[in-house]
């Protein structure tokens, strides 16, 4: 059924193989991961010089370190002389340099090249320009965000303009001054499923009342089908005998700092694309970054953060931890169980969107024009 056969009520989603297909998703790391602002580092994670941790945005590792100016700064992973991976841990910390482990070619933490095996007897060789390929670095709510484009997107247009468009400005995520908060739990997950399935599934709350008993529980209005993300600033209420975003709705913690009354006892989710999601309560953040490894594989990263007195004093963060990472893996399993339908003959030409979830018809757009594809 094509989309002008569909009821007025329904929309298509796309199809089945843009799931599953390893060369949709070259195209998706190439066009979509590769060219936009990817959201890789906590900043605090690298507090010292030496300091460094490799992630993979699309085909490419990636290696971040903390410079001896007290600069973050990003490289593509991968040696100059003859393309061997320059660091094969995903953290650690060198003293002074970088050294490729196949010809000791070896660079600063500012990425120039300052050594190599009869380096000398080579003077017409530019230290800078044989020095580790730079990538584009911008430090935003307390992560470090990369972009691979040699001329990157506007942050501002992009990334900043995501969540004014969620929330319908940029203060109103200012009041959570979230680059101030601290870590205080970090779970990662391994999905079975690609990553578009997860970004639709935290969309929309059509299957909220079905798999989220303790997520409903605490925001009520869950359970009717729609979204906070459907509505603009609009953030979901706690139930009137809720005290906290608990896992048993008890008391959690003071409200942070800047956050308003009219903040106060809600919860707002915010999608930025393509690889992050916000999740704002009164009294801590929740972020989620995606890490899109396979067409059927997504690595799931996700931070819980505090006030610094919450974390300074080690007050039990468990009840809220609880809350979300049982929400997580309700949707985790969700997305896991559709991906083996994904290339499945009835699901060939996709399925369908319900009014609660015609806005995740705007991301497919995005991605289809992202990717230059076409829906049928």
């Amino acid at each position: 059924m094509t989309a002008t056969e569909l009821p007025s009520s329904l929309i298509p989603t796309l199809p089945g193989h843009t799931y599953t297909d390893p060369a949709n998703f070259e195209l998706e790391q190439e066009n979509i991961f590769e060219k936009m602002w990817f959201c890789a580092v906590r900043s605090a994670d690298l507090p010292d010089a030496g300091n460094f941790r490799t992630v993979q945005i699309g085909r490419e590792s990636v290696l971040v370190t903390r410079s001896r100016d007290g600069s973050l700064r990003a490289f593509l992973n991968i040696c100059r002389h003859r393309g061997a991976k320059l660091c094969v841990e995903e953290t650690g910390t060198v003293k002074r340099n970088f050294q490729c482990p196949y010809h000791a070619w070896t660079y600063g933490l500012d990425g120039k090249l300052v050594a190599a095996p009869n380096l000398t007897s080579m003077p017409d060789i530019d230290r800078v320009e044989y020095g580790l390929k730079k990538v584009h670095l911008r430090e935003w709510l307390g992560y470090a965000w990369l972009s691979l484009a040699d001329e990157p997107a506007s942050f501002e247009e992009t990334v900043q303009q995501d969540v004014r468009e969620r929330l319908g400005n940029l203060d109103a995520i200012g009041n959570y001054q979230v680059s101030e908060l601290e870590l205080g739990r970090r779970i990662t997950y391994d999905v079975k499923a690609n990553w578009k399935l997860i970004i639709e599934n935290f969309m929309e709350c059509y299957h909220c009342a079905t798999i989220h008993p303790e997520l409903t529980e605490v925001l009520p209005e869950f359970a009717d089908g729609y979204a906070a993300q459907y509505y603009v600033g609009h953030g979901a209420v706690f139930g009137e005998e809720i005290k906290g975003f608990t896992i048993d709705g008890s008391e959690g913690f003071d409200r942070l700092d800047g956050v308003d009354s009219e903040q106060d006892r809600r919860y707002y989710a915010i999608t930025v694309r393509p690889q992050v999601f916000i999740n704002l309560v009164p009294d801590h953040v929740i972020i989620h970054r995606m890490f899109p490894m396979a067409a059927d594989r997504t690595i799931v990263e996700c931070d819980w953060l505090y006030a610094k007195d919450v974390v300074a004093t080690g007050k039990d963060v468990s009840r809220s931890v609880e809350l979300f990472h049982r929400v997580n893996e309700q949707d985790f399993d969700a997305c896991e169980r559709c991906q083996p339908a994904m290339s499945s003959r009835a699901y060939a030409q996709g399925g369908v969107l319900v009014p609660s979830e015609h806005h995740i018809g705007e991301f497919h757009r995005w991605v289809q024009e992202a990717t230059a594809t076409k829906r049928w």
